[in-house]
């Protein structure tokens, strides 16, 4: 017997016969919203393409939160100056567990005052911006995200992200209009599609914002109807719901005020439920979030982030 001991501690030592590796779960942070009464980590059931994870923490609306507001205001001041007084009026009534940044949208993101909870300092910031030369908003959305992502990874706290954009895509620096290549050419596809360019800076922009994890959400202070913003328009939405997020745009300066209340009104009751997986090989996921016969609002579609996806490859 003593002989069998010391053959099988040889095997496992020279890693003959060595102890499987540990498995890793991937990890992933699944907000939601469920209207009602407050829900327990127990209540809630995550699936993951079918396969159900186990919820280890879940963040409810209540507990601290961080939202980073951007600006991108490029345009009149007739809509600018209400969504800024909404949100001025807002500020106040946000609970003691609510910290908040400012952002503004340009060629690269800028943090015009860091996440605290102090009004005073960010109220400030906001009544002393400036309408800019031209919007960002696109130059922005994913490096908002990121850093959402990345302090939500830190510091264990809902996250989430409010723009608030008068952006007209024919206004930004880069020119999405399409110019028609060939003047000559008759059968030139720029003269039929114009909205080309804008629609493919719409599709890589949604495959980012699909494989992070906060969302990102937008009220459009002016609706605007022709051909070229139409499209812009419809792309801003779809990049909203690729994130998770929501997407209001105001035909009205009336609709204004209640769309920025709806829009922190949302993200205030926001879940955040951190659930462990099994690791997977897939790369496009299927959601579903379950609170008993509660109706929930997530996001059913989404990428596995990249550094779930390293941990699933080794």
């Amino acid at each position: 017997m003593r002989l069998i001991g010391v053959i099988a501690g040889m095997l496992v030592g020279g890693g003959l016969w060595a102890a499987p590796p540990e498995v890793r779960p991937v990890r992933l942070r699944v907000p939601f919203r469920a209207p009602g009464e407050l829900l327990a980590a127990g209540d809630v059931a995550v699936k993951l393409n079918g396969v159900a994870g186990r919820v280890s923490r879940l963040m409810r609306p209540g507990d601290d939160l961080l939202v980073l507001i951007g600006v991108d205001f490029s345009g009149d001041l007739t809509l600018i100056d209400p969504a800024r007084e909404t949100l001025l009026k807002q500020l106040e009534t946000l609970p003691p567990t609510v910290r908040v940044g400012l952002l503004r949208a340009g060629d690269e993101l800028r943090v015009m005052e860091e996440p605290s909870a102090s009004r005073e300092a960010l109220a400030a910031a906001l009544q002393a911006l400036t309408v800019s030369a031209r919007p960002g908003l696109l130059n922005s959305l994913e490096a908002t995200q990121q850093l959402a992502d990345a302090i939500a990874a830190k510091a264990q706290v809902r996250v989430a992200t409010l723009w608030i954009s008068d952006s007209n895509v024919a206004r930004y620096r880069e020119d999405y209009t399409n110019p028609v290549v060939n003047s000559s050419d008759g059968g030139d596809m720029s003269r039929r599609f114009p909205e080309g360019l804008i629609q493919e800076r719409i599709r890589q922009l949604t495959a980012s914002l699909n494989r992070g994890e906060t969302p990102v959400s937008l009220v459009h202070l002016q609706y605007q109807g022709d051909r070229l913003n139409t499209a812009y328009q419809t792309g801003l939405n779809e990049l909203m719901r690729a994130s998770g997020g929501t997407s209001d745009f105001c035909r009205s300066v009336t609709e204004i005020p209640p769309a920025v209340e709806k829009a922190i009104g949302q993200i205030l009751m926001q879940y955040t439920a951190e659930v462990e997986f099994a690791p997977t090989k897939a790369k496009q996921l299927d959601v579903v979030v379950e609170a008993g016969d509660r109706e929930v609002q997530f996001r059913t579609r989404r990428r596995l982030p990249e550094a779930a996806a390293k941990r699933s490859s080794e």
